[in-house]
């Protein structure tokens, strides 16, 4: 179920290649965009079991905002209602269907990930300490750049990126179990005037608060 691995696969970028379109690309995003609004549809797409003949896939679509450093909010409006909110210290996780809120360490939780990605990160350099950052072929007339931990032991096995004429369009992800999760990014209001209170989460009257 896609409740199951929305943190794992949003809530993982090493080596930088001397010139590529889309490191340039992501390198001016994160020089020039300090905060940002988007619509987002995502595909997530499990393998094939023995008894299948073609894989499983579910599509969600929400809205997506963030803020440098370290903050941000994925609003799930469909098919079913889901907030992810990371305030710069907790990551919180609303699931409104079962009035359970699950809170964790932002550090602990967010570490090297897609989500932190847009959020923390600041310039290329950075970034090569945790990921291998390589040049991609341009396709769907997009500037693509590929991601892979350097830790191997996690569940991301790598992050492909897609940037459409310098703006972010697509997070491509694939686990370690074969799901692939794609986030198709419209709409996008770039340095959007957000402030750190916007992201402040209060658990709602009545809903379970996990600490795991």
């Amino acid at each position: 179920m896609i409740k199951k691995f929305l943190i794992p696969l949003l809530i993982c970028f090493g080596s930088v290649a001397t010139h590529a379109d889309g490191l340039q690309d992501l390198e001016k995003f994160l020089r020039e965009v300090d905060s940002g609004k988007s619509s987002f549809n995502q595909v997530v797409t499990s393998p094939k079991r023995a008894n299948e003949t073609v894989a499983r896939s579910k599509t969600s679509s929400g809205t997506f905002e963030f803020l440098r450093p370290n903050r941000f909010r994925f609003v799930y409006a469909k098919p079913f209602e889901q907030t992810i909110v990371a305030d710069g210290q907790t990551l919180w996780l609303h699931d409104v269907d079962l009035n359970q809120v699950t809170s964790r360490s932002q550090k602990e939780a967010l570490g090297s990930t897609p989500a932190a990605l847009i959020a923390a990160g600041t310039d290329l350099k950075g970034l090569s300490d945790a990921f291998e950052l390589k040049a991609a072929p341009a396709r769907d007339g997009m500037e693509w750049l590929e991601a892979r931990p350097k830790d191997r032991n996690g569940q991301l096995q790598v992050v492909r990126v897609g940037f459409r004429q310098g703006q972010l369009s697509v997070l491509d992800i694939e686990d370690s179990l074969g799901q692939r999760s794609v986030l198709t990014f419209s709409n996008w209001q770039a340095n959007a005037p957000l402030k750190a209170g916007d992201f402040k989460f209060q658990p709602p009257a009545g809903a379970a608060v996990i600490k795991p």
